[in-house]
């Protein structure tokens, strides 16, 4: 098991870098106004193209998804989100080789110490990150269960001020609370299909 220097030594990416590897993406019933995964000349637009946490993300679905699929509207138990300005002061240790990061420590006066809310061995299971398509670009919150460090890395350091992004939004799970496969299936909606640019070589 490899150990890591704290995120904040590490150079921000300009922008997410990704392989063309295609993902599939599991179906779910619900659907966005326009669907909230943008393809050819839609990317870069719409409601769905910057993430600044689930509750504002989720305000354009109707009353009628919300009482059907109430679930998609709340952070599974034992998930939370963080908004956090760069750098992060987080200390990730991979998992495996290469997939899966949990927090192996805070730096001691750095943002997540401070903020008080990230704890040691919470596991990194989401977080934004900004791809570029031409003069486009977009933020999304990306399902990273199976993210490597490298690949967390250059997510964190896409979400850049010049995208307008004021922070980094990392969704992180607290062993011993949640159950994995609920979080799991509730990140499903947020798997990019093959079909846009958002193309993850996880």
């Amino acid at each position: 098991m490899k150990s890591f220097a704290p995120l904040l030594l590490l150079p921000a990416a300009a922008a997410f870098s990704t392989s063309s590897i295609t993902n599939t993406r599991a179906s779910t019933a619900l659907h966005g106004v326009n669907g909230i995964w943008n393809t050819a000349n839609d990317f870069g637009k719409g409601k769905f193209r910057f993430y600044d946490g689930l509750d504002s993300y989720m305000k354009p679905f109707p009353d009628e998804d919300r009482e059907l699929y109430p679930e998609m509207f709340k952070l599974p138990k034992g998930t939370y989100e963080v908004p956090l300005s760069k750098p992060c002061g987080i200390i990730f240790e991979e998992i495996e080789s290469n997939c899966g990061v949990y927090v192996a420590d805070l730096v001691e006066g750095g943002n997540a110490y401070s903020q008080g809310v990230i704890q040691k061995g919470d596991v990194l299971v989401g977080m934004t990150a900004v791809q570029i398509a031409g003069a486009k670009w977009e933020r999304r919150l990306i399902p990273a269960r199976k993210f490597g460090f490298d690949l967390v890395v250059d997510a964190i350091g896409s979400n850049d001020i010049k995208w307008g992004c004021n922070n980094v939004i990392l969704m992180l799970e607290r062993p011993g609370e949640a159950d994995s496969e609920e979080v799991d299936k509730f990140l499903e909606f947020f798997e990019p299909p093959a079909d846009t640019p958002w193309k993850l070589p996880v």
